[in-house]
């Protein structure tokens, strides 16, 4: 597993860590039980604060991606379906709303657009 973090973002560095910690569980990158680095460890990876981390490991814990197991570490939950189902939906509703966006901007028709949608969907076998 790979972290990386950005001193110049504007999210907070526990917020960059969840968040990709996060995705690659929703994303299967992560399977259930696998064994994350002890905070301390990550902390010394990142070379960033131990509380930064393990602020990260405790908002996962609480959104029920982790658990952490005293003097064992943090392991990887079971995925939750509908979690997995509203990531997914939160993700395609950006894409559309950036796709809405430019053809908005190139000024194309609305049902011109619904067609471009519909024969995307059904090549896709998305019917």
């Amino acid at each position: 597993m790979r972290v990386l973090v950005s001193n110049r973002s504007v999210v907070p560095i526990y917020e960059q860590i969840k968040l990709q910690i996060r995705e690659a569980i929703l994303g299967g990158e992560l399977d259930e039980g696998f064994l994350l680095p002890s905070i301390r460890e990550l902390a010394r990876d990142l070379k960033i604060s131990v509380i930064t981390t393990a602020r990260a490991y405790s908002d996962l814990e609480q959104e029920g991606f982790i658990a952490s197991v005293q003097g064992k570490g943090s392991y990887v939950l079971p995925k939750n379906r509908e979690l997995a189902r509203e990531n997914a939906l939160q993700k395609a509703e950006e894409a559309l709303a950036a796709a809405i966006f430019a053809a908005k901007a190139g000024e194309i028709p609305k049902e011109e657009f619904m067609e471009a949608l519909a024969l995307l969907c059904k090549e896709e076998g998305y019917e």
